[in-house]
């Protein structure tokens, strides 16, 4: 099932469609699954959760941009639909769902579970081990101009590093450091 759902998710991110470019395949989702995988082996969580979380995350975005703003909602019933397919427990499809609908930075949400709160975290994570990736995402996705898109980073990086974990944090906590101190060099 899980070699399903990356295939699903990989198959979308490689999509013409897919409006935020292939790199949520080749570099932010496969991270937030590697993330997701570590924090729950270090909190003793259920690491099957996580990593079907952690694929489905941001499924909705890459599959319809007009779901953008909302891709948390929408990723959520999308992953409770996907994983009745399955036949997947009940009980387990809405600690998924609540994972994904609580992992954005910019939209809090209420973490009821430890699954809910590694998610978050390791979305956290891979934006800040991959920070030139949101540069990327800033200036040739987003269009932006150079101060606006170091702008756009920098708050980005920083509502990433609130919603981590401190288990978290100590992980990339030399990264952080390293890309605060990069697009603090602009205001110099």
């Amino acid at each position: 099932m899980i070699e399903e759902i990356k295939q699903l998710v990989i198959e979308t991110c490689n999509s013409d469609a897919n409006y935020h470019g292939k790199t949520a395949g080749t570099h932010h989702i496969p991270q937030v699954v590697e993330f997701s995988i570590k924090l729950a082996k270090k909190l003793d969580a259920d690491i099957e959760i996580v990593e079907i979380a952690a694929w489905l995350h941001d499924y909705a975005a890459v599959l319809n941009n007009d779901w953008f703003e909302d891709h948390h909602i929408h990723g959520a019933k999308l992953a409770q639909e996907l994983l009745r397919k399955y036949n997947y427990p009940e009980e387990k499809i809405e600690i998924v769902a609540d994972a994904i609908q609580n992992h954005r930075g910019s939209k809090p949400g209420n973490h009821k579970t430890v699954e809910s709160k590694i998610l978050a975290s390791a979305d956290a994570m891979a934006h800040i081990i991959d920070a030139y990736e949101l540069l990327h995402y800033a200036y040739a996705v987003k269009k932006l101009g150079p101060e606006e898109g170091a702008d756009w980073v920098a708050r980005k990086i920083e509502r990433s590093w609130n919603k981590m974990m401190p288990e978290a944090k100590d992980m990339v906590r030399d990264r952080y450091e390293a890309i605060k101190l990069v697009l603090s060099l602009r205001n110099r």
